[in-house]
């Protein structure tokens, strides 16, 4: 009986890590610097390694949130077997590799979704209805805001109205406000986690004294948050008096940077999360999981990605230097919005939103209408198609082995 559980762990591992590799070429691996490299600032072999390593250390520091969410708050009344876990990974996985190697960005927080749910459907589990309402709310929400953001920044930064160098300055101090009040696990109490902005403004207050608290900040988080957000505004600042093109390209590739570790705190709990409800029994821990995963994304990144890398930078619009900050802005903002609310969101479905908003901005600028009503419908098939599957073959497996 032993030998038998410890098999049945190493196959739903390997099917995890499966996961990882299909999410790191398709998704975390390709989408955060594919608007860096449609505006010529990198190359896509380097996007591919760059955005490996950053995704890696995104899963291990900030992958807890959506893992959780993905292997416990989905389905409720039941608890995911490994068996069950297997069935929801290859299925999903093998939907995201197709879609990898026929140059389509499949959704990945769509088809592990549909694939988890219907598995624990077919288990006799009741819809978390709660949640997804949460879910298909940003889901939806997020091609508005995410393109719409985009689009507006665009047309502010390539127009005549505001000076380039002032905008893009304060753009960047609103970038540095988020990053300070990034949340992460090792920042925080146990099982919380905390900003930079919340640890360093707690220590503004001497002893035991209680800072006021402004709306759901404390005094202390504020002003960290402006001064981090006056320090990066006024470095772009400073750096763009110097050398317009190169800060651009800078700040460019520091958004793609910031990007890719949020696609890994995100996308690894698409990875591994089915696997949460098995740890408990097994007594491994969180954190060396998420290592885990990690290492399956990097290495998908790595040996997977160049190819959808090109694909959304160059398929879905013509990208320059300024439409491509415009669009990895508000990419950022909803990513991190989505890892501290523990909600899986497809990083197609954000990049690929903000770079046609972008690209709109400059006049259609090469907006590809085709391909993006194929992606639309790839998306939308791969939820159902996934949901479908995952209960169809579970009930299968169980019926065939009695």
């Amino acid at each position: 009986m032993a030998l038998e559980t410890a098999v049945t762990f190493l196959v739903a591992g390997a099917a995890s890590l499966f996961m990882a590799w299909s999410i790191g070429a398709g998704s975390s691996g390709s989408t955060p610097f594919a608007p860096a490299v449609g505006a010529n600032a990198i190359s896509v072999m380097r996007a591919g390694l760059v955005v490996g390593v950053l995704g890696f250390f995104g899963a291990v520091l900030q992958g807890a949130n959506v893992t959780e969410a993905v292997g416990t708050e989905l389905i409720g009344g039941v608890t995911l077997t490994a068996g069950a876990a297997i069935v929801a990974l290859v299925t999903a996985a093998t939907l995201v590799a197709v879609g990898v190697f026929a140059g389509y960005p499949i959704a990945t927080a769509f088809t592990v979704t549909g694939a988890v749910v219907g598995v624990g459907m077919a288990m006799g589990g009741d819809p978390a209805w709660a949640k997804y309402g949460e879910i298909l709310t940003l889901w939806v929400l997020t091609p508005f805001l995410g393109g719409g953001v985009a689009f507006l920044t665009a047309r502010a930064l390539i127009g005549d109205r505001f000076p380039e160098r002032e905008l893009t300055a304060v753009l960047a101090g609103a970038v540095g406000v988020i990053v300070a009040n990034v949340g992460f696990a090792a920042l925080g109490p146990d099982g919380e986690a905390g900003s930079l902005a919340g640890t360093l403004g707690d220590g503004l207050a001497p002893g035991s004294v209680d800072l006021p608290v402004v709306g759901a900040f404390t005094v202390g988080a504020v002003a960290v948050s402006a001064a981090v957000a006056a320090l990066v505004a006024a470095a772009v600042f400073a750096d763009l008096g110097r050398d317009r093109a190169g800060a651009q390209r800078r700040f460019l590739l520091a958004l793609g940077g910031l990007v890719a570790f949020s696609a890994g705190g995100s996308q690894v709990g698409l990875a591994i999360g089915p696997l949460v409800p098995l740890l408990d029994g097994a007594a491994v821990p969180l954190w060396a999981v998420l290592v885990g995963g990690g290492v399956g994304l990097l290495a998908g990144s790595w040996t997977g990605a160049p190819r959808m890398i090109k694909a959304i930078s160059q398929d879905y619009a013509s990208m320059g230097p300024r439409r491509s900050i415009a669009a990895l802005i508000p990419s950022f903002a909803i990513a991190q919005t989505a890892v501290a609310f523990g909600i899986p969101v497809s990083f197609n479905e954000i990049i690929v939103s903000a770079i046609v908003g972008s690209g709109f901005a400059a006049g259609d600028a090469g907006v590809s209408r085709k391909k993006m009503l194929y992606t639309v419908l790839a998306w939308i098939g791969s939820l159902v198609l996934a949901l479908a599957l995952g209960f169809s073959v579970y009930w299968g497996v169980t019926a065939l082995i009695g």
